[in-house]
């Protein structure tokens, strides 16, 4: 299957809906495609989410390629405003604590995790018309959610469990093997913030 580097979207704008990265997280972006400049990356894939979109268009823009759109690696859960965020954030809460638990807007926890190693399996089946490494731009949730999947609760970092996967981080898989959790070392310097989403 091969390296798939998972990068966290930048920070985005406190907004329901499909926000865009705040100035701050298109400055992550820009960091985190930096790092991977040089790393033979030979596609570049993005939940259809446009923070997601947007951070893949820094890394997709330094290694000459196109952006892949997947809806396998969009986020478990996202807030659209129909629910009042009190509710969506503790439906949030109730499907990290249990992974079977359906809220009323989005994936459980166990399904988004699934649908993140159906999609890995498949680009590294069908090597996702590429020879070689690949960025999977994408969401804290459903990060967590895959590496819950991949390596058991006891085995994720208990600091992504309780406060998420940090804006701009990356996670690089060989496989279905994760060989480092959420780096920022790329971001030094910058202040990481992260939330859900």
């Amino acid at each position: 299957m091969g390296i798939v580097y998972v990068v966290q979207h930048g920070e985005k704008e406190r907004a329901p809906g499909d926000p865009g990265l705040t100035a701050r997280g298109r400055e992550q972006a820009a960091l985190a495609a930096e790092w991977l400049r040089g790393k033979g990356l030979r596609a570049v894939y993005a939940s259809p989410l446009l923070r997601a979109r947007q951070t893949a268009e820094a890394v997709a823009a330094v290694a000459g390629l196109p952006v892949r759109i997947d809806a396998r690696v969009a986020e478990r859960m996202n807030w659209d405003g129909s629910v009042p965020f009190e509710r969506f954030a503790a439906d949030w809460a109730r499907a990290s604590a249990d992974r079977d638990f359906v809220p009323a807007v989005g994936d459980s926890s166990r399904a988004a995790g699934a649908r993140f190693v159906e999609f890995l399996e498949e680009i590294g089946r069908d090597g996702g018309g590429s020879a070689g490494p690949v960025a999977v731009a994408c969401h804290g949730g459903v990060t967590v959610d895959l590496l819950r999947t991949l390596i058991g609760d006891e085995a994720v970092p208990e600091m992504i469990m309780s406060d998420g996967v940090p804006s701009g981080a990356i996670t690089t898989l060989d496989g279905l093997r994760p060989i480092a959790i959420t780096e920022t070392g790329h971001l030094a310097g910058l202040e990481t913030g992260h939330r859900p989403g």
